[in-house]
């Protein structure tokens, strides 16, 4: 597996490598077919509290998973995203055992079992600086990115949510055809909005 540390507009310590270079034989011994993980860290400033951000993302066959912390120092940010990101791929090995287990069920049954779907890895282009814009004259800016994405179900998207530790997931549903995006509601129920494009009349239009 390769591991890829970067610094977002800072230098990474030769000792800071070394202590990440250690961790990462736990996150080989959770995903064994991980092709890369790649660690960005980086500086915020704040009035009240500077803190240093780390981002470990982990290139696995199917959906990648994430996992970010903040802490006044480096080396406890990135304990607190180590211990997300192995709780993620924990679930992910259990989601598969489940998955398994169903499987052979069903040809216990006499029932063909289908195989879970597994997400096309998609290669991340290299990294690339973000792209700000601000809006009209205003002095709010805009972070804009790009991501790749397969057509795939809600619940694929869900899955891929909680891997990635985020409130809410955008993606493209295979079963409607159109963009879409889940969300995190109270408790442990979600929600999801289909986005319908409007036709716009052509008088309108000129």
């Amino acid at each position: 597996m390769d591991v890829v540390i970067t610094g977002r507009h800072q230098s990474v310590s030769d000792r800071f490598r070394e202590h990440v270079s250690d961790r990462m034989a736990k996150v080989e011994q959770l995903a064994p077919r991980a092709l890369r993980t790649e660690i960005l860290v980086s500086h915020e400033k704040s009035k009240s509290k500077p803190s240093e951000r780390v981002e470990i993302t982990c290139h696995v066959r199917g959906p990648v998973v994430r996992a970010e912390a903040t802490h006044e120092d480096k080396y406890a940010a990135f304990e607190m995203a180590m211990d997300k990101l192995v709780e993620r791929l924990r679930r992910a090995n259990d989601r598969r055992r489940v998955s398994r287990a169903r499987g052979k069920k069903g040809e216990v049954l006499g029932a063909p079992a289908e195989p879970a779907p597994i997400a096309p890895l998609v290669e991340s282009p290299p990294e690339e600086p973000d792209l700000f814009g601000a809006i009209g004259d205003s002095p709010i800016e805009v972070r804009e990115k790009v991501h790749l994405s397969s057509p795939m179900t809600l619940a694929q998207a869900l899955a891929e949510m909680e891997l990635v530790g985020h409130d809410f997931y955008l993606f493209h549903d295979s079963d409607t055809g159109k963009p879409s995006v889940v969300y995190r509601r109270r408790g442990w129920t979600y929600g999801v909005i289909h986005l319908e494009v409007a036709q716009v009349p052509q008088e309108a239009a000129s």
